[in-house]
């Protein structure tokens, strides 16, 4: 097949990993021609204002392969954030390009704060949208016909996808790319790009052991990281109070006041999440996943799936889950 083009839009002051996170996603992407032999998938095609040199926010520079009015036919285009895109007269130029080029072009993405430019078209009003979470209530507020779904990592609404910050960026871009050439091309970008996991859009932006360790500043702040790491062992109070070099009861105690819940609750929940992150994403059975996040028997794990998200695993896997036949 001939390799799809993408276009990704750089201005001063851009983020350079809303830039650079998707595009080095993209060029490693790979299928196979009509031969058999292997080909790159996408063309990446870096587009400035000009064609001078431009400065990310980092210091960063960056040369852009060519223009937004030399730009030629796309397949999909994307829009970084940056500060410089909040800036009136770039948010103007790039907001009218993408408005001129939007109906010949099949997808259309914003990163992050990009959706300062995509949303100046008009183009996603009454749309659901997500960004950045920092920046979620600002965005509703200057573009109130858009639906603002602050807490998703990506969003798609026909042919518009919208992505919070940073390296969701790069979630998306699997997302494309899985949407193009099947879950297994995808996971191996993955792989290549050695991404911890490939993640789904519908995930928090803010996750529930990152808000655990910023809600402590003693020994309890990176209990949450080790306890999602290590699933399988021991969890139970009296050996989490050892790691922590209290108490069973003293434990128990500094741990509901910092955190407002138990730590068996804390623990189950966190088996949970990634028992479900395995039903989006991984051919494993029910037994397996049950076993591998911790539950000491499936009908344990089963009710406690249940109880949290009023779904069977099975069912959830269904709907929502791996698809077991062979990827395109």
């Amino acid at each position: 097949m001939k390799p799809l083009r993408i276009g990704i839009v750089g201005f001063e002051q851009v983020d350079a990993l809303d830039l650079v996170g998707p595009a080095e996603a993209f060029a490693s992407a790979q299928t196979q021609d009509a031969k058999g032999n292997t080909v790159a998938a996408y063309e990446v095609v870096t587009l400035g204002l000009t064609n001078a040199r431009f400065a990310a926010e980092s210091g960063i520079v960056l040369q852009p392969r060519t223009t937004l009015c030399a730009a030629p036919k796309l397949d999909t285009i994307i829009i970084p954030g940056g500060a410089g895109l909040r800036r009136a007269e770039t948010n103007r130029v790039v907001a009218r390009w993408i408005e001129a080029r939007a109906e010949k072009t099949r997808r259309v993405v914003s990163i992050c704060t990009g959706i300062y430019a995509l949303a100046a078209t008009g183009l996603l009003d009454g749309r659901r949208v997500t960004t950045h979470w920092r920046f979620a209530a600002d965005v509703a507020r200057r573009f109130p016909n858009l639906h603002v779904e602050p807490n998703a990592l990506f969003i798609q609404d026909g042919k518009f996808y919208t992505s919070a910050g940073v390296t969701a960026g790069i979630d998306l871009a699997l997302a494309l790319i899985e949407e193009d050439l099947g879950r297994k091309a995808a996971l191996r970008v993955a792989r290549d790009l050695v991404v911890f996991l490939k993640r789904p859009g519908g995930q928090d932006q803010y996750s529930e052991p990152l808000r655990f360790q910023t809600m402590a500043t003693d020994r309890l702040a990176e209990l949450a990281s080790w306890i999602a790491a290590n699933l399988q062992r021991d969890l139970s109070v009296s050996a989490l109070a050892e790691r922590a070099c209290l108490s069973p009861r003293h434990f128990v105690r500094r741990f509901q006041a910092a955190f407002k819940q138990t730590p068996g609750i804390f623990v189950r929940d966190r088996r949970l999440d990634e028992a479900r992150r395995r039903l989006n994403a991984e051919n494993l059975s029910i037994d397996a996943i049950a076993d591998s996040v911790g539950f000491q028997s499936t009908d344990a794990f089963c009710r406690a799936f249940r109880h949290r998200f009023h779904i069977t695993p099975t069912d959830y896997r269904r709907n929502f889950g791996f698809d077991r036949k062979p990827a395109d």
